[in-house]
């Protein structure tokens, strides 16, 4: 029995096992407290199905063998730039919706296509180039938001030029329209059906991909490089396949971000979070070099659960509710980045 305990231990992870445990130290408080414990988990769910996506683009990446992808900003403007399209075009509803996906995903393929190319050119060192990609392609956009051809009175500064910081979505029906979808309560909890419908749908996508024969050589190039060459495999062309379909899935997962949310956030806002994204699955229990679709809906839950249920426990011994939150974010974010990063080791 000691020997299971202490595999599961080591397999499971730690840090992993301290802030599974955090999570449910916060649950016990916030029950004894008398919060309305149904109401957070609604907003937990809410929280899973509209960050999932996000997470779900690191695992094509960790799979094919460039690592988490700090580069998914990428896909994250692409998205912005689809979603953009469709208001300018005074598109509504689902209309809007999938009519952005379907803009944003042409250039979510260049844009992937150029960025895997590029790490192909620095292996061993994706994570870095990765970071810094991120960090220059959303500083360049903070001009290109400026310049941008865009004239509808939605999205534009009433006056000079450029388009706004935040843009609502209210006005095209497009707020909480996966949330709302086939939406029912359980009791006092709100299950935001069409919203984890979606998120699990591309689940089973990536999951049925993996599967696939390509699945299999991208999965096999990411794991072992010298095998896979040996057996006729290009290794590049399935670290470009990986990467483009990282991208795709940032772009699509930004859009379902930016409808739950309410708003598309320009300029700063895509800036960081490739790294809620990375910390969430490295929580699921994935690595740098193993992912699968468990980690993604583990890690999500366990995330976000913890920011949800934080801040009304923090704010209960506290007035600085936000301070408090947000040093558990940057604690348990970081901490556990870090930690993935000193469990590579020296195979290199």
């Amino acid at each position: 029995m000691n020997d299971v305990i202490k595999g599961f231990v080591r397999n499971f992870g730690i840090p992993r096992l301290i802030i599974l445990g955090f999570f449910l130290f916060l649950c016990v408080t916030a029950i004894v407290l008398g919060m309305d414990f149904a109401e957070l988990m609604s907003s937990s769910l809410v929280r899973i199905g509209m960050n999932g996506v996000l997470v779900l683009a690191m695992v094509p990446a960790i799979v094919s063998g460039i690592g988490p992808n700090f580069g998914v900003s990428l896909g994250i403007l692409c998205g912005l730039v689809g979603g953009l399209v469709a208001i300018e075009l005074r598109l509504d509803g689902f209309v809007n919706f999938f009519a952005a996906i379907l803009f944003s995903m042409p250039l979510a393929v260049m844009v992937g296509y150029g960025y895997g190319w590029l790490l192909n050119r620095v292996k061993g060192s994706e994570m870095m180039l990765a970071t810094f990609v991120g960090f220059s392609a959303v500083s360049v956009m903070k001009i290109a938001w400026l310049v941008l051809p865009f004239k509808s009175p939605e999205m534009v500064w009433p006056i000079g030029r450029g388009v706004r910081v935040t843009i609502a979505l209210a006005n095209r029906g497009v707020t909480q329209l996966l949330n709302r979808y086939l939406a029912f309560s359980i009791g006092d909890l709100v299950i935001p059906t069409g919203l984890l419908l979606f998120f699990l749908f591309c689940c089973l996508l990536m999951w049925l991909f993996m599967r696939s024969k390509h699945g299999i050589a991208m999965y096999t190039a990411g794991d072992n490089p010298r095998f896979a060459e040996a057996a006729g495999i290009n290794v590049d062309q399935y670290r470009i396949l990986g990467t483009v379909i990282s991208t795709m899935l940032g772009a699509v997962g930004i859009l379902v971000y930016a409808q739950s949310f309410g708003f598309l956030q320009l300029y700063e806002g895509p800036m960081f979070m490739p790294f809620v994204a990375v910390a969430a699955i490295l929580i699921g229990g994935a690595s740098i070099k193993k992912a699968n679709i468990a980690h993604v809906i583990i890690g999500t839950f366990l995330f976000q659960g913890i920011l949800v249920v934080a801040m009304p426990v923090a704010n209960a011994f506290t007035t600085d509710m936000a301070s408090m939150a947000e040093i558990s974010r940057i604690i348990i974010q970081n901490g556990i980045i870090l930690y993935a990063l000193t469990q590579t080791g020296g195979e290199a």
